[in-house]
């Protein structure tokens, strides 16, 4: 059953849809330090007072938030993302709110990822820029969460009867419309049983709160179909695995900054110090665009996703594409930052890529040249000459990247990149100690 789009503005805008829609349940959405959705749920009596002084709960029992002795926080919903949950569908609907977190003051909650979005959000616009971005998350869709089993044997573009995932992308781009996520497209990706959805750009919080709740819509849809939903990096060996590519640009007083007619490929000043920020300091945000061990098993030459830090128009292999420009379409002028997975925070990822390209604007960097070769079939030579860097090659690289860039410590604040890194070593360490089925292969029968 579809619902209204809703417009909320404010409290009472929810309260009213609330009554005239019968709803019996809230929950309330946040997100920890990783991006795992969080939730817990009122009845509707406590709604009013949820606006007015926030829902309290245990901060300590959050990944990142606080620690045992400063554990009370409070949940402000956001009016603005009030929307029905279809698959609670019955006598006691219920719905949902994201919120922010605060202190018990009312203070932010400087750990809050959605507060350090909005903060940057606030500096982009102190330069006069809103941000945009839109994401193409991949996933895979699998017999069942034990093993990744696909359900098809289908490739890039492919149809029926190769694709048998076509109704299954096509209920959750209904479920998607009906909750007012405007889809632009969708396909069968080049893995077996790999599929893409992308959604049509917008403003960057909302645009964060629309990611998490794909997610979840494409997980309960794939469980009503007997399958399961992985939004994993690299869940199948030999294949390629699940990007998140992200197209982001700025908009100035109602226009595109990125374009600029009279420029080489139509990009602005601001677009190509931008894009240079990018480049800079794509070791340092690494960690976070992709934040798990797994994310480097994708991150490897001869699977489309980047490897080398270089940036083109017509190269895909490149860690940052500029689309061509088409006539009359200056709007779309802007960047494709190709490195991120789904399985990243998109708070924490959509921060740290503007943080970086206003970085750049602000302190005017140069853009190299674009590199239209085949980065890939280059040798360590041509790598060198043309200034070509690698990302970082595993976690643990990322994570000492992380911890050393003053950029991203002041982007997420003092206390998210203090426990961010601590919480990314310990992966890494609990990883390397793992004696995997490889190694059992390898070296059992030889040493």
């Amino acid at each position: 059953m579809s619902y209204p789009i809703f417009n909320c503005r404010n409290a009472a805008d929810v309260i009213k849809a609330v009554k005239e829609h019968n709803v019996s349940f809230i929950q309330i959405w946040f997100v920890d330090i990783l991006g795992t959705l969080k939730s817990f749920q009122i009845t509707t009596r406590e709604l009013a007072s949820a606006f007015d002084e926030g829902m309290g709960f245990d901060g300590s029992s959050i990944l990142g938030f606080t620690r045992i002795e400063e554990s009370d926080m409070l949940a402000y919903p956001d009016p603005t993302t009030f929307q029905i949950l279809w698959w609670h569908e019955g006598e006691r609907r219920v719905a949902r709110l994201f919120a922010d977190v605060r202190r018990p003051d009312g203070s932010p909650y400087e750990g809050d990822p959605r507060y350090v979005l909005r903060r940057m959000i606030k500096k982009a616009a102190d330069m006069g820029y809103t941000y945009y971005v839109g994401p193409e998350l991949e996933f895979f869709l699998f017999r069942d969460a034990k093993r990744p089993t696909p359900i098809d044997p289908g490739g890039f573009f492919d149809a029926p009867p190769l694709d048998l995932g076509t109704c299954i992308r096509s209920d959750i781009i209904d479920a998607l419309q009906d909750m007012g996520i405007p889809v632009e497209y969708s396909h069968h990706e080049n893995a077996p049983s790999q599929h893409e959805i992308d959604l049509r750009y917008d403003e960057a919080m909302r645009m964060a709160d629309v990611a998490m709740t794909y997610k979840v819509v494409a997980k309960e849809i794939a469980r009503r179909n007997n399958c399961f939903a992985s939004f994993m990096p690299k869940p199948i060996f030999g294949e390629c695995g699940n990007g998140m590519h992200v197209h982001q640009s700025l908009f100035k007083d109602g226009r595109n900054a990125f374009h600029d007619a009279d420029a080489p490929y139509h990009l602005s000043r601001e677009a190509r110090s931008y894009i240079a920020g990018l480049l800079r300091h794509a070791r340092e945000f690494c960690c976070i665009t992709n934040q798990w061990v797994n994310s480097y098993k994708r991150l490897v030459p001869g699977y489309e996703a980047p490897v080398y830090i270089a940036w083109a128009q017509r190269n895909r292999s490149a860690f940052i594409r500029v689309p061509m420009y088409k006539p009359g379409k200056e709007a779309a002028t802007r960047v494709e930052l190709r490195c991120p997975d789904p399985a990243a925070n998109p708070y924490l990822a959509f921060a740290v890529m503007l943080a970086a390209g206003l970085k750049g604007i602000e302190e005017n960097y140069e853009l190299p040249a674009a590199i239209e070769a085949n980065i890939y079939a280059m040798e360590q030579e041509d790598l060198t000459k043309h200034g070509i860097k690698t990302l970082p090659g595993d976690l643990h690289e990322a994570a000492w990247e992380l911890k050393h860039s003053a950029l991203m410590r002041e982007t997420l604040g003092e206390t998210l990149h203090a426990n961010l890194v601590g919480d990314k070593i310990i992966e890494w360490n609990e990883y390397r100690k793992h004696v995997s089925e490889y190694e059992i292969k390898r070296y059992l029968p030889i040493l």
